[in-house]
């Protein structure tokens, strides 16, 4: 259960509708040392990731463009684009608290207890021409759902190094928004037709056909209040720093720097 992409873009049998697939095992023990500086052993990773989201911006764009022509993902590009994406999950899943193991700085690694699967497929056109504007909404859940987490990530953080876990419902709920931003990630890069889906969770399915404990991620009633917790408080803090930011460039005009600069433009 890895992230893979063969040479051709093959039939499946769940069809188009075929969803990205996040495997994370179950809420289990993690080292109250590692929780506590997890943010701080984090920072090789961050400055990594950024440096590689860099040039998956410009191949994103290349993807774009030969998608476009093609109707799929050139394999090189693809390839690329889905370890990239499969590299940012796992520090995603690490700096959530998902998993207590610590991520390796390679692109490929068949043997952390993060992986995602991705399937390959045809691409529409003309999805592919819009996708900057069809996009908008998934991107705003995500980046709402996002903020919303860290808003209260410190008192997850702490329940982390108090119990050495973390509870259930928090653990569901965290997994429900590193899912749907991994969704959204392979719908921005192209890697995935289908548009982000699943933030409240999955169907319950029979206990033999479970993958792991987040395929199907299946949410009680405290997980789904814990996310609508999270889009709220992402739009609060949104709102928040919008007004701030008004607030602070309003008072910026009145400065004689400013004002010189905006002479000159």
């Amino acid at each position: 259960m890895t992230q893979s992409w063969g040479p051709q873009p093959p039939a499946t049998a769940d069809g188009p509708e075929w969803r990205p697939e996040l495997d994370i095992p179950g809420p289990g023990q993690q080292r109250r040392w590692t929780v506590l500086l997890r943010w701080l052993l984090l920072v090789p990773q961050f400055v990594v990731l950024c440096l590689l989201g860099i040039a998956a911006f410009f191949v994103t764009v290349a993807g774009w463009f030969a998608a476009l022509v093609l109707g799929r993902l050139p394999d090189s590009i693809a390839s690329f684009l889905g370890k990239y994406l499969a590299y940012e999950t796992r520090i995603a899943a690490s700096s959530m608290l998902l998993v207590d193991r610590y991520p390796p700085f390679a692109l490929t690694a068949p043997d952390y207890p993060v992986q995602i699967e991705l399937r390959p497929t045809t691409l529409n056109r003309l999805a592919v021409l819009f996708r900057l504007i069809l996009m908008i909404p998934a991107a705003i859940i995500a980046n709402l759902v996002t903020t919303g987490w860290f808003a209260i990530g410190w008192i997850f953080w702490i329940i982390g190094i108090v119990l050495g876990r973390l509870p259930g419902p928090v653990f569901g709920a965290t997994a429900a928004v590193a899912r749907y931003r991994m969704r959204f990630g392979a719908y921005l890069s192209m890697l995935s037709p289908v548009y982000p889906k699943g933030l409240l969770g999955d169907p319950p399915v029979a206990k033999e056909e479970a993958r792991s404990a987040t395929r199907p991620l299946v949410l009680d009633t405290a997980a789904k209040v814990l996310i609508w917790v999270f889009l709220v408080l992402g739009l609060i803090t949104q709102i928040g720093s919008r007004s701030t930011g008004d607030h602070d460039m309003n008072g910026l005009a009145n400065t004689p720097q400013v004002v010189h600069l905006a002479g000159r433009s």
